[in-house]
């Protein structure tokens, strides 16, 4: 299980005086102390004290008067902006459920109303999946949403296309986009939006660091066919490890294979020889984790395995997955941060920001897993 987590001191100052304005202890129109009173009440620095009072103002409970101070606002009957989430991905790729629990336990969210597209039929498959994407963004236009959280198809057969005309449409109707985890566009491509996710070529590169101080030398990366852009820096990062570590890339190792298909794994295994696999995601290490194992590889005698996400069911694989843990919470509140500023700047150039993950070693690389 996961330690519970302790609220940075920002958020704690945040939501003391979130807790006063909505119980009605600081009414609209009240003065809230001064920077420096709060800092004695908290016991915390003046920086930490100014990021909570911007955070209130941010999420409109407060408003600042120059040469008067901070002042509670008048709470609103309605959400201040409804934005849609387009995440056609949902329930398939296990981090977006956790980034959208992260953007609606963000402080930031209080008032704010953020919207799930409804979809008709219950048809499935990749190019269903292009239907629906488009669908959703038809509906987010139709209602005027104040913007749109957007985390790009990948891995069907138009991506590419259906990506693009999604973008497309929503800045026609001049409706702010925040994308999640990957780009909209295949790489160098960049398009105007900003984009909230992992710093993706430092987690590939982390990861085959990690099987190569193990020891390993043949270290395959392994990711599936049509993935996205974010698979490509992975890939990178992995290149730059190796060349880091002076151990020659053997294109042998760089499969895109469907995981799943035993003699895809078969092949690699007898041909390619790794000893270590740092896989694109964890999705595919549990895919390819049961193919090894019933061709009589064992994990982590024979091969090593590392995966990137740590969702819920890593650590409950037959080999419990090492893994680079995504900080999906500060990823949603972080995209929730970014979407609010890019409201009131709609000027401001597109950025990437980029958040650290953390290695959560188990038995599948075959390191001390309790030390």
């Amino acid at each position: 299980m996961r330690s519970a987590t302790i609220l940075p001191k920002h958020r704690q100052i945040y939501a003391s005086l979130r807790t006063d304005i909505q119980a009605g202890r600081l009414a609209g129109g009240t003065r809230l102390p001064s920077e420096a009173e709060l800092v004695r009440r908290f016991g915390a620095s003046r920086i930490t004290v100014g990021r909570a009072m911007r955070d209130l103002q941010t999420a409109g409970l407060v408003e600042r008067r120059v040469g008067s101070g901070s002042f509670v606002k008048a709470p609103r009957a309605t959400p201040g902006h409804s934005f849609g989430l387009l995440i056609p991905d949902l329930g398939e790729t296990e981090i977006f459920e956790a980034i959208c629990q992260g953007m609606m336990g963000s402080p930031l969210a209080s008032q704010h109303a953020l919207l799930w597209g409804s979809l008709s039929g219950g048809a499935s498959g990749p190019l269903a999946r292009e239907d629906q994407a488009w669908q959703m963004c038809r509906q987010y236009i139709e209602r005027r949403v104040s913007g749109v959280f957007f985390a790009p198809l990948e891995q069907t057969p138009h991506q590419h296309d259906v990506n693009r005309r999604i973008v497309e449409a929503l800045d026609a109707a001049r409706i702010p986009v925040v994308l999640l985890d990957r780009p909209a566009f295949p790489y160098p491509q960049r398009g105007p939006h900003d984009l909230v996710g992992i710093d993706n070529r430092r987690a590939g590169y982390v990861s085959t660091e990690h099987l190569l101080r193990l020891g390993s030398r043949r270290v395959a990366f392994v990711a599936m066919p049509g993935s996205a852009a974010t698979v490509d820096a992975r890939e990178a990062g992995y290149r730059e490890a190796l060349y880091a570590a002076d151990v020659e890339v053997d294109r042998g190792l760089l499969p895109r294979l469907d995981p799943a298909d035993a003699p895809a794994v078969r092949a690699l295994v007898s041909s390619a020889r790794p000893d270590a696999i740092a896989c694109a995601n964890d999705r595919t290490a549990a895919r390819l984790m049961p193919a090894l194992l019933r061709l009589g590889v064992r994990i982590p005698q024979d091969l090593r395995m590392v995966g990137i996400d740590d969702v819920d069911y890593a650590a409950l694989l037959p080999v419990p997955l090492t893994t680079l843990r995504q900080p999906t919470a500060a990823i949603g509140e972080t995209a929730l941060r970014v979407m609010l500023e890019r409201v009131e700047r709609a000027d401001l150039p597109g950025r990437d920001v980029l958040l650290h993950c953390e290695l959560i070693v188990r038995e599948s690389c075959g390191a001390n897993a309790g030390r």
